[in-house]
């Protein structure tokens, strides 16, 4: 008789395990009607997803790369048709030249003019004497200018080489007391009376920043 009484009481809590399910499944059912005839009288109501969430992307701004100033873009433009390289390949050198100018009181494009004549752009070129990179340095005399955390081969590195070059550009400019004594310094040539280093850098510089009106009279 036990054994029928337990073996009932099963078989009840099985039924109302059943009919628990059913009635979750049915208000679920019953609710998510609901809410769906509700959102359609009142749009506003929001929609909500379980899809994972990702994180929000920065605005375009903040991830936007330096921009170039109009001379520095009309300047990259002449470079690009003058001595066909890319543009896309320029592009850091003239941003680099145009952020570390300053900070070495340094006209940028006095920068991208010593870079036209000593490699005309070419960030592994070498010298017969050993000078490197863009802007011709010779690394056994300037070792201590490379930043501990610099590449195997910093002065043919494009950036490193430029930051480097402003650097002895600076001191050359400051011990002559002058830029074309300066310039002289730079390229190893204070013995030329005619001073033609000097003077074929600033000639360069002169085209860069008669670039914009070129390319106005072009346009």
């Amino acid at each position: 008789m036990a054994r029928n009484i337990s073996a009932f009481l099963n078989y009840v809590h099985l039924d109302a395990a059943l009919a628990g399910l059913a009635l979750v499944f049915f208000i679920g059912a019953g609710v998510a009607n609901n809410i769906g005839a509700f959102r359609s009288i009142s749009p506003s109501i929001p929609s909500f997803s379980v899809s994972a969430a990702t994180p929000s992307q920065p605005p375009e701004a903040e991830r936007a790369t330096p921009t170039l100033t109009p001379p520095m873009k009309a300047a990259l433009d002449y470079v690009v048709q003058r001595y066909r390289v890319s543009a896309e390949a320029l592009l850091p050198v003239f941003e680099a030249a145009q952020s570390i100018g300053p900070k070495h009181h340094l006209d940028p494009l006095l920068l991208i003019a010593v870079i036209s004549v000593e490699s005309r752009f070419n960030p592994f070129s070498q010298s017969p004497v050993g000078a490197q990179g863009l802007m011709q340095i010779i690394p056994r005399y300037h070792q201590d200018k490379v930043a501990s955390t610099a590449a195997e081969k910093p002065f043919l590195d494009p950036i490193t080489n430029v930051s480097i070059g402003a650097q002895i550009l600076q001191e050359s400019i400051r011990r002559q007391g002058g830029l074309i004594e300066g310039l002289q310094y730079y390229a190893g040539a204070l013995d030329d009376d005619e001073q033609a280093y000097a003077n074929k850098v600033l000639a360069e510089k002169l085209r860069l920043e008669q670039a914009p009106r070129r390319k106005g009279a072009i346009g």
